[in-house]
């Protein structure tokens, strides 16, 4: 049990028997009545984002939660098959648990798997992964003055806005939070 004063950025707690994460709290001091603190929620079940509002010094159950690397070895139809780097032991995913990392995910790339409970919850992309294009419209020469953009699809299936002169073959960075292109590699 933890108190809501000990309350920080991505800790798993318990509420109401569903797992959530915190996205972010505030502790707020009214000038009249009691303290509260109004903390937005996600639900490491379904992804849902609520608001939620505790009183101070109230406790909720915590979460025991443990990220560990792993390297993407296959994909299984609906399954993703990952190794654990330091016990080398092989864990299945369902593609619903793994999201939209999968756009970022590529044979030997590295994630970083959380549990919950004992049970995998969340699969987390590293910051920036590098792709290779596989698919663009060819860039015409004289195109880069504009500043224009192009789609761009990616060996994931993914597609992003990509500069004019980028081509088929090239790798390109890609930033897995804003799903936005960063530079020619």
């Amino acid at each position: 049990m933890i108190s809501t004063n000990q309350f920080r950025n991505g800790s798993a707690i318990r509420v109401d028997g569903k797992r959530f994460t915190i996205l972010s709290f505030q502790h707020v001091k009214p000038g009249k009545g009691q303290a509260f603190v109004r903390t937005r929620l996600r639900n490491m079940d379904t992804g849902a984002v609520i608001e939620r509002t505790f009183r101070a010094g109230e406790k909720v159950e915590s979460i025991r939660t443990d990220s560990r690397p792993m390297t993407f070895l296959y994909r299984d139809g609906d399954l993703y098959y990952f190794m654990d780097q330091e016990t080398y032991e092989q864990v299945a995913i369902p593609e619903e648990v793994v999201g939209e990392a999968k756009d970022f995910i590529t044979p030997s790339g590295e994630v970083s798997v959380l549990y919950a409970d004992g049970e995998v919850v969340s699969v987390q992309p590293p910051a920036h992964v590098e792709l290779e294009v596989v698919e663009t419209d060819p860039g015409v020469r004289g195109d880069t003055a504009t500043g224009g953009s192009k789609p761009a699809t990616l060996e994931t299936g993914l597609v992003v806005q990509v500069p004019l002169f980028v081509s088929v073959g090239d790798r390109v960075r890609v930033d897995t939070r804003t799903r936005e292109y960063q530079t020619r590699v």
